[in-house]
């Protein structure tokens, strides 16, 4: 039996991959409140921001404005989002409100193009230009590949390509990337394989998991990645977020299932699952419908059995 590692690190990344798929913008304010829930919970990483076009992704617009807006533990790190050069200089215009910057490319020349009408090419190369400027601001650099286990434009991704994406991250001045499955492809067999593939391929890089729940498969594809000793997680509280390119892509694994799961399994995330649950209940209450979030119906496992409760099968 493979032995699991006593602790992992998630990163929430509700506050911008979460609410940038929402049908409406959600207030400034609100926003403001669900990251400060978020930063207290236990979490230390939070992705609260993109500095793409505002017409692009309006429900991000005031990106800037909850920056400054909200008021987290000297111990919690935020990162923000860039697609480009442009939207590097605009991040550095308020350099003093995060400490990480994420870039990102697709794995799939068609999804790219339709995400940010560029080929791979013309993405890594300003890639490489942007990452070197993050690390020239003592800033840390997380890159994101998207569609790495498949693409519904294309179908299956071959592995070395993206890995040979993640090799040019690394060499451009990423510590850390992340492999997501964007539109829900990956199955847990693949995963385990993918995962001892680009641990090996990455020595000396954070390789982050970020599944999303499409097709019912998040959580066995965290826990087959777990196995291959991936420890660095992304999930969105809620279950919130998804892709907006092609239809029917639903969103990420919850946090809260996620750090569920883990705790059962004697992994420690350092996160208060209770606290988590409440975040994610409060989100729920804002956007005022329900979420899918298993965790926010059953709540924390309680093994104590309540008094004179009647028996289930």
């Amino acid at each position: 039996m493979t032995r699991l590692p006593a602790h992992v690190d998630i990163r929430e990344v509700g506050p911008r991959d979460g609410f940038q798929n929402e049908p409406e913008t959600i207030a400034t304010a609100d926003k403001i409140d669900l990251i400060n829930r978020l930063a207290r919970t236990g979490l230390r990483r939070i992705e609260v921001a993109s500095f793409v076009r505002p017409e692009v992704i309006p429900q991000l617009s005031d990106g800037v404005e909850v920056l400054h807006g909200v008021d987290v533990p000297d111990d919690v790190s935020l990162m923000v989002l860039v697609p480009n050069s442009k939207g590097l200089d605009n991040a550095l215009k308020v350099r003093e409100t995060f400490s990480e910057v994420a870039i990102f490319v697709s794995a799939s020349e068609t999804h790219n193009k339709k995400n940010v009408n560029r080929t791979i090419a013309e993405s890594m190369a300003d890639n490489d230009v942007i990452a070197k400027r993050i690390v020239a601001e003592d800033l840390r650099c997380a890159a994101v590949i998207a569609t790495s286990y498949g693409c519904p434009f294309e179908g299956k991704v071959p592995m070395n390509r993206v890995l040979d994406i993640a090799e040019q991250f690394a060499a451009a001045g990423a510590t850390e990337v992340g492999f997501g499955d964007t539109t829900g492809m990956a199955n847990p067999a693949y995963v385990g394989e993918f995962f001892a593939a680009a641990i090996e391929r990455l020595p000396g890089v954070e390789v982050t998991a970020h599944f999303h729940n499409t097709r019912g498969q998040g959580l066995a594809n965290a826990y087959a990645a777990l196995q291959a000793g991936c420890t660095s997680f992304e999930s969105s509280f809620g279950e919130l977020g998804g892709c907006p390119v092609p239809v029917g892509s639903t969103g990420n694994i919850a946090s809260e299932d996620l750090i569920s799961m883990f705790h059962e399994m004697g992994v420690s995330t350092g996160v208060s699952l209770p606290a988590i649950i409440d975040a994610a209940r409060a989100a729920q209450a804002v956007l005022g419908r329900k979420l899918t979030s298993h965790s926010i119906v059953a709540g924390p496992i309680d093994w104590a059995p309540t008094p004179g409760a009647p028996a289930c099968h």
